[in-house]
């Protein structure tokens, strides 16, 4: 069955939502931000290690589609994640990578090196 007018537009945000997540660096600035209630550039420049342009970039797809929000503070800028939802996601997507990876043992071995997201308990990968 196609799409009709007024569900079209709903299922481009949809596929938005995806594209904001399809980069693995901007998945980690996600983790990022779920670990705390907002990050400066600088500090996330920090934790990613990327160079100023390829992170605002990045950031910049992820304000695109309704991941983070942003707000200036005189020479600072500060990131958060839209929603608490986001850090949900993130949390399920980590459940789903490890349900998929449990017949790999060598990359099963590589999920446990990931950081820990909030609220995941330690030890239980």
């Amino acid at each position: 069955m196609p799409l009709t007018r007024v569900q079209k537009p709903l299922y481009e945000v949809k596929a938005g939502l995806f594209k904001g997540l399809s980069h693995p660096l901007r998945i980690r600035i996600l983790e990022l931000l779920s670990a705390a209630p907002e990050c400066t550039v600088a500090e996330l420049q920090h934790e990613t290690g990327l160079e100023p342009s390829h992170l605002s970039q990045h950031l910049a797809v992820l304000r695109r589609h309704r991941l983070v929000e942003s707000e200036r503070r005189a020479s600072h800028v500060y990131y958060r994640l839209a929603s608490p939802a986001v850090a949900d996601l993130l949390a399920v997507a980590r459940g789903l990578l490890l349900s998929l990876l449990a017949g790999d043992r060598d990359l099963l071995a590589d999920a446990a090196t990931l950081p820990a997201l909030p609220g995941e308990a330690t030890g239980s990968r």
